[in-house]
């Protein structure tokens, strides 16, 4: 196997593994965490809250997959750099979308 599908297979790999966070998160039965280290907010609905969450983090890895097509074509593509920018920019976006939507919509008060 060639540098470059051995890249994308990692790259695919990590890709699965957010996905398979996604699904799991999906399933719980206790409120999940987004965040690192962070005690998770009460929640007011904790089946929409994880059912959003889930499919937040399924999406996400599916788009980190699709990014990391450019590794097909080699280390010198040009377009490795859609694929770093590609994925800080999903990643920027991921937050704000946990923090306006789906932090607003399930937090109890």
């Amino acid at each position: 196997m060639d540098g470059r599908k051995m890249g994308f297979l990692v790259w695919a790999l990590v890709g699965c593994l957010i996905i398979g966070l996604g699904i799991h998160a999906f399933f719980s039965k206790k409120a999940v965490g987004f965040w690192a280290n962070v005690k998770t907010f009460p929640v007011n609905d904790i089946r929409g809250y994880n059912r959003a969450t889930g499919r937040l983090l399924m999406i996400y890895g599916f788009l980190f997959i699709v990014l990391g097509v450019p590794f097909l074509g080699g280390q010198n593509s040009p377009y490795l750099l859609c694929s770093v920018f590609g994925v800080v920019l999903e990643t920027i976006a991921g937050m704000a979308i946990y923090n306006l939507s789906i932090e607003k919509k399930f937090k109890a008060e």
